[in-house]
């Protein structure tokens, strides 16, 4: 777990891999590999990685890596097919993993080497200052989990199960004894492949005796909208809640990952855990620097302790984050859970999406800061991600722009991690249908290109050689934010709010501004934003007393600099200990003012 001791701010690119490097326009609905395009591995070149550091990024989270269900036909290399009745798209959901220890053939140059070309693109990312991170997908697998490559020692999920029972204890699956899996009924007017014919595609498949659907449906016909092309795994509770593997005792919160690996050590786990463990582990061996692990609060919090010490005894720096959606959790999955970063999804990132909408106060932020002091370091702040819809997209905030004053709030407020999505930082709509992904979330299910990205990819030139002005212009906003983020020695400092001050003492500063002081042994930052649209505002913004106090400044006048474009400056005028400065704020402009 990461402590406040972290001197260091990261910076997570998101990639959707497969979409990265595809600059085939085509974005036909329901395409083939062969009608859309697809991006490869290889396309991660050393220019395309250095542009993505120069962004001001630290590490790459490769989406989508591990072998997953596919319509595409490997049966040549030893991929038996997929059945379209179980897999979501013609690309298929990243979430629905086929084989732990294989990579999806899609993006391999050669699929017979495809593992030797993930593991070149590690070396390369390495050799080019960045990190590497990955999806495990702990809570469930694809219905057709199917391991070719399982190392001696180990081996593939289900093949020593009893199916004759509903669970025992080193099942790796729930089952249905006596029932037969049957294919959801479609709704809307949905057909598998877009209503393409294909001889999988016929309403079966043959699963005896049907088996727990992943989001923990018990019906061998799971509904549509369940996660039907998945299967949930067993980690040691029986379907009525009880627990066959010990519990943690309640002062392990305050235990190092040594103390959590040495308590399982002599502990008898059920199968599952020492599957998953050994899968994170192959990984780090290759090189992966950490993991992103979905859905984690649907696995018990042990099983974390378990799995992340062990990666932990390997490799004490692993970056590990999660998706825990419940707060109420979060310290569980942070102290106990051995987990150094969650998703501020349900606080902080749907407080700011409000805000951005036009229908929520920046009063709200300071709070859940307040709130989350102890696990500041350990909460992952984002705008978009692969679940999410793009800020530009008309269902979120129908422009981009809207994102920035949200960006210069979540890269500064506080020591945490920060993440953005690739083509967010260009803009990107997400428009297309591309079949089974809607419009407004850049499909992660079908072959397609993401336009804005295609356009700075230019013919694997990496130079937004044919991007818009408007896409140039807000990479150069990202680019200038988060490379601050990483050099300035306050943004892993202190922080105060100085927002709720203003809206007590300051005429005409409002709830549609927001403003908070962020401050180290060398450097001194007031941050002011702006949210609204449509307004310019025009305020003497208050630095209190106390802050003033604590930065030792006695009554005068201070130079500051805006560090964004360096253009906007002014003074802190100190009179009687209280600190004022002028601000004219333009709609959806920041200012991060340096004290000299």
């Amino acid at each position: 777990m990461k402590t406040e001791n972290t001197s260091k701010k990261e910076v997570v690119y998101h990639v959707f891999t497969r979409l990265f490097g595809n600059t085939n326009t085509t974005n036909k609905p329901w395409a083939t590999l062969e009608e859309n395009g697809v991006g490869k591995f290889n396309d991660f070149t050393a220019k395309a990685l250095k542009s993505i550091k120069d962004l001001g990024v630290t590490y790459v989270w490769y989406t989508g890596v591990p072998h997953h269900a596919v319509i595409t036909d490997y049966t040549e290399f030893g991929i038996s097919n997929d059945d379209p009745d179980v897999v979501k798209g013609r690309a298929g959901s990243p979430y629905a993993v086929k084989d732990y220890y294989q990579v999806d053939p899609d993006m391999a140059v050669n699929p017979a080497k495809r593992l030797q070309e993930f593991e070149a693109l590690i070396k390369r990312t390495h050799k080019n200052g960045l990190k590497v991170i990955i999806d495990i997908v702990p809570n469930h697998v694809a219905r057709k989990y199917e391991s070719l490559n399982t190392p001696k020692g180990s081996f593939a999920f289900g093949t020593k199960d009893d199916d004759k029972v509903a669970y025992v204890k080193d099942n790796n699956f729930y089952y249905i004894p006596g029932e037969d899996f049957k294919v959801p009924q479609w709704q809307n007017g949905y057909q598998p492949l877009g209503g393409e014919e294909n001889p999988l595609a016929d309403g079966k498949l043959n699963e005896s005796p049907a088996k727990w659907t992943g989001n923990g449906s018990r019906a061998a016909q799971p509904d549509q909208n369940d996660w039907y092309e998945t299967v949930k795994i067993n980690y040691g509770i029986s379907p009525d809640g009880h627990k066959d593997f010990d519990e943690l005792p309640a002062d392990s919160g305050h235990w190092d990952f040594e103390q959590h690996a040495n308590f399982w050590k002599d502990k008898e786990v059920p199968a599952s855990w020492i599957q998953f463990k050994d899968i994170a582990l192959f990984w780090i061996k290759k090189g992966v620097d950490g993991f992103r692990f979905d859905m984690a609060e649907m696995v018990p919090v042990e099983f974390w302790s378990y799995m992340n010490s062990a990666i932990k005894m390997k490799n004490p720096d692993a970056f590990l984050m999660a998706e825990v959606y419940n707060p109420s959790l979060y310290r569980d999955y942070i102290f106990k859970g051995k987990m150094d970063y969650l998703y501020d999804k349900v606080e902080l990132y749907d407080t700011i999406k409000h805000v951005m909408q036009g229908h929520g106060s920046t009063d709200h932020f300071a709070p859940i800061i307040e709130h989350q002091r102890d696990i500041e370091i350990n909460m992952l702040h984002f705008l978009e991600n692969h679940d999410e819809q793009r800020i530009a997209s008309p269902d979120f905030a129908g422009t981009a722009e809207k994102g920035k004053p949200a960006m210069v709030v979540l890269a500064l407020i506080s020591k945490s991690p920060v993440m953005i999505y690739f083509g967010q930082e260009l803009g990107e709509p997400a428009e297309e249908d591309l079949g089974f992904g809607d419009p407004t979330r850049t499909s992660i299910f079908d072959y397609g290109s993401v336009p804005s990205v295609a356009r700075w990819v230019n013919n694997k030139k990496f130079d937004g050689g044919t991007s818009t002005d408007d896409e140039l212009n807000l990479r150069d906003f990202y680019k200038r934010l988060l490379n601050f983020s990483l050099e300035n020695s306050a943004v892993m400092g202190d922080y105060a709010d100085i927002h709720w001050h203003n809206r007590q003492n300051t005429e005409w500063y409002n709830d549609r501004v927001h403003s908070f002081v962020r401050w180290s042994e060398t450097d001194k930052l007031i941050v002011v934003t702006n949210f609204d649209a449509y307004d310019t505002f025009g305020f003497e913004l208050q630095v209190p007393q106390h802050i003033i106090e604590i930065w030792g400044f006695v009554d005068g006048d201070y130079d500051v600099l805006d560090q964004l474009y360096k253009k906007q400056t002014g003074s802190l005028k100190v009179e009687n200990g209280l600190g004022t400065i002028r601000v004219d704020i333009k709609p959806l402009e920041s200012f991060v003012y340096k004290l000299n």
